[in-house]
């Protein structure tokens, strides 16, 4: 009998952090080699787990994914696993494994299988858009294949070419592997989001970003939106960990003013002004804030997707929403009598 995932969709519950794949100085250049750095990818792991994140996802869009080397690949996952079973041998930890074709990402799940890790946070081969029939035999694929390895269907418009229909929303609740969907690429709580929970119900969460969780909280409860993804907890997690424990505790006027604060802090981020737009700079500008709130050092954007050619105009908004980050920091610091972060570094 096939092994199954040590989770499925109902375990999936509170916030699962995005973090960056920390960059070793010189990482921008075309000729550098192993260019993660390790040491600050345990320091990493270590203080997101202990400050309270109930799950981490890594090798998305802003963990460069696209831009490491296999041989990265490989000592950046061994070390994020490492770490977090050190930790935690239960703590669920999702690696990313897209490629840009099936045997490929099989032979990267089945690496991340043998490290032991929870799953993997996937999206789908993009070079050719997938049809709706392509795209079911992709997942059933992987996850025959890969039986033990838990999935978080990685759903970025901007990334993968289109939406995943309804369709497949029908033949993912029918596998085991998928216990969740990252809900991304400028989608919102609205029409396409009911339907689409409509097909998934109970099975698994369709996570929602920080912003757009209370809303969804509301409208759907805690069974259908019990967790969210976050990559803001990258510049520390305590203002998104504070609003998941005023939802799970019913505290109503509480989460709707952290979201409201959550989403004045990120006003001036091009991500909620222009989606398609800061898809064009994503990797660059998730770094550059990162970096300037000062929890993790992530270093440099590996190439072709560095900061040189990020317009001017962005970085500064995005300098004035790391602020407002930090002003939020302090209210919820005032409001709740907590420090947050715990492990930030020494401002610069």
């Amino acid at each position: 009998m096939s092994k199954l995932p040590k989770v499925t969709g109902r375990d999936m519950r509170g916030v699962m952090a995005y973090p960056p794949t920390p960059a070793l100085p010189g990482a921008e250049r075309i000729d550098a080699v192993d260019t993660v750095d390790l040491a600050e990818t345990e320091r990493m792991i270590r203080n997101l787990i202990g400050d309270g994140v109930d799950a981490i996802a890594l090798n998305g869009t802003l963990g460069e994914m696209a831009t490491l080397t296999l041989e990265e690949w490989k000592a950046f996952a061994a070390c994020a696993a490492e770490t977090a079973r050190g930790i935690d041998p239960d703590f669920p930890l999702f690696i990313g494994a897209t490629t840009l074709n099936t045997r490929d990402t099989i032979s990267r799940m089945r690496f991340l299988s043998d490290l032991g890790v929870t799953g993997t946070l996937l999206g789908r081969p993009m070079w050719g858009e997938m049809v709706a029939p392509v795209m079911e035999r992709f997942y059933r694929d992987v996850a025959t294949a890969v039986p033990e390895l838990a999935i978080v269907v990685y759903d970025n418009t901007a990334a993968f070419r289109g939406i995943i229909p309804r369709s497949v929303y029908r033949t993912l609740i029918e596998l085991p592997q998928v216990v969740a969907v990252k809900y991304a690429g400028g989608a919102s709580v609205g029409f396409r989001y009911h339907n689409d929970m409509a097909h998934t119900g109970t099975s698994f969460p369709l996570m929602s970003i920080e912003t757009d969780w209370f809303p969804a909280w509301e409208m759907y409860g805690e069974e259908l939106v019990g967790m969210a993804w976050s990559s803001t907890t990258a510049m520390g997690p305590g203002p998104v960990l504070e609003l998941r424990d005023a939802l799970q505790q019913g505290r109503t006027e509480d989460a709707r003013w952290l979201t409201e604060r959550l989403r004045w802090a990120h006003e001036p981020f091009l991500v909620g002004q222009d989606f398609l737009e800061f898809a064009k700079y994503n990797i660059p500008l998730e770094k550059i804030r990162v970096n300037g709130a000062g929890y993790i050092n992530v270093g440099k954007s590996r190439p072709p997707y560095t900061e040189d050619h990020v317009p001017e105009v962005h970085v500064t908004t995005t300098a004035e929403h790391v602020q407002r980050y930090r002003t939020i920091q302090g209210e919820i610091e005032q409001r709740f009598g907590k420090r947050t972060p715990k492990h930030a570094l020494s401002q610069v």
